[in-house]
């Protein structure tokens, strides 16, 4: 069932100190019209710069990666560790909002994310009028990093899911798993108040690179896998603002700090993917399986997940009945296409990536208009046709979600590399591939190949101007 989009009925703001910054900051959610979506600023800097909460916004620099958090950067404005801010988002199924900060982090609280669902909470969820778009999962989606053990797949469901395992090969906490199955029924009970954690011998390396500037052991977990012989004692006091004494308590804890949850570490592991995922621009429906996530993968899963959704968006657009193994249908493609009979020599697109590749077919009869003079007694296919019909679907590529046939046409202005492999003759089933070699602003390049029964039958790169109408 379809819900409407939601925001908050009225302003509402929370302060405290960033978890890696140590700066006081205060975050305040303001309400946001449809379909405006989920925006940070910063109102501590001179420019006014609004950045969206997508994945394609996520900071990719080493250093910045490296406070262990999800940070998001635009033309000089960064903000830092959202993923707990998202996850409050994203639990309570909040669709607009605009989220102001007074520094470049928002105030870590006890290290989950329920200060911030108790503050949207008591402003209120105000439902309306427009209908939410999701991201449909239709397809098995993986991601897989061998290196650090990470394994997260998307299934088709028809509704929402999530389930995480993890296992650091730690006796203190063992391999831990956790599910949700409704957030509207699970999140705010039994996921939000699930407290971020960190080892103890990450501690003085996180220090050392001076990070955790604000934290203590009110916003975090620590827990212990090695003798705090080993570890400088007088700087973990002070570091983590402990008074009094410092010990090894007898669940593994640091100082013998109390669970929230048996497994409150899995819990706040799938806290950090409800975050993460929602960088994805829209809610989810399928079922998410993590093993052993992070927030690196969890990005680069984000980022898959958000390619497919974009692809999702177009067809939805130009597409008016889905239909099993075809993206676009005839019908779609002269919404997209100026072309026309007879000089329209694609039928259907098979296979998508947005801006990146495409398959089309055109099947070959003897009907084409083009056989009555190529040639009477011996109709073969035009070869500049085959390459127009690669020109044409490579068109269709294209089309990302900026580029669209409302404002802009795309104009082949030159071929290189061109060649004619095979004849083709009626009866033939062409299969088009194109794939974008190079994108810049108003031009493009693209190798295209041309196949029947799979044997290549041309083959050619090709150059596009990309202009208004």
């Amino acid at each position: 069932m379809t819900k409407k989009q939601r925001t908050i009925k009225s302003p509402v703001s929370f302060a405290g100190i960033g978890l890696h910054t140590g700066e006081r900051s205060t975050i305040t959610f303001k309400p946001a019209p449809e379909n405006y979506g989920i925006v940070f600023t910063r109102t501590d800097l001179e420019t006014n710069v609004e950045v969206p909460a997508l994945v394609d916004y996520v900071y990719r620099d080493d250093s910045i990666d490296s406070l262990r958090g999800t940070n998001l950067h635009k033309d000089g404005c960064t903000i830092y560790t959202v993923e707990h801010v998202l996850a409050a988002i994203a639990g309570l199924e909040i669709d607009n909002l605009l989220i102001e900060l007074t520094a470049g982090e928002p105030p870590v609280g006890d290290g989950s994310a329920m200060p911030y669902v108790e503050v949207l909470l008591e402003s209120g969820i105000l439902e309306q009028e427009a209908l939410k778009e999701y991201l449909v999962v239709n397809d098995t989606l993986s991601y897989n990093d061998e290196k650090l053990g990470t394994d997260i797949v998307a299934l088709p469901l028809d509704d929402f899911r999530v389930t995480v395992m993890i296992d650091y090969q730690n006796p203190a906490l063992g391999s831990q798993h956790s599910g949700l199955f409704s957030l509207e029924k699970e999140f705010v009970s039994d996921f939000a108040p699930a407290r971020t954690f960190c080892f103890l011998h990450e501690v003085e390396m996180l220090l050392n690179q001076g990070l955790i500037k604000g934290g203590s052991l009110n916003d975090a977990l620590v827990i212990c896998d090695k003798p705090l012989e080993e570890i400088n004692v007088p700087k973990l006091r002070d570091a983590l603002k402990i008074d009094g004494e410092v010990f090894i308590g007898d669940n593994g804890i640091l100082n013998n700090r109390d669970l929230r949850f048996r497994n409150e570490p899995a819990r706040h592991k799938l806290l950090d993917m409800l975050g993460d995922m929602y960088l994805v621009g829209a809610p989810i429906r399928g079922q998410i399986l993590a093993a052993r996530p992070g927030h690196k993968s969890n990005i680069e899963f984000a980022r898959r997940l958000r390619e497919y959704y974009k692809n999702q968006q177009i067809t939805r657009k130009y597409q008016d009945v889905a239909k099993k193994d075809v993206i676009f249908d005839i019908n779609a493609i002269k919404r997209i296409l100026p072309h026309r009979y007879p000089f329209l020599l694609v039928d259907r697109i098979l296979e998508f990536e947005a801006g990146k590749r495409i398959i089309g077919l055109k099947n070959v009869t003897g009907n084409e208009e083009f056989f009555n003079g190529h040639f009477p007694d011996y109709p073969i296919m035009p070869g500049v046709l085959i390459v127009e019909g690669l020109a044409q679907t490579g068109g269709i590529m294209m089309l990302d979600g900026e580029i669209n046939t409302e404002n802009k046409m795309v104009f082949f202005m030159g071929m290189d590399k061109v060649r004619f492999r095979k004849q083709v003759v009626p009866g033939a089933q062409l299969i088009y591939e194109c794939e974008l070699l190079r994108k810049r602003a108003t031009s493009c390049k693209m190798s295209g190949k041309a196949y029947v029964n799979g044997e290549l039958v041309a083959e050619a790169e090709m150059m596009a101007a990309i202009v208004s109408r």
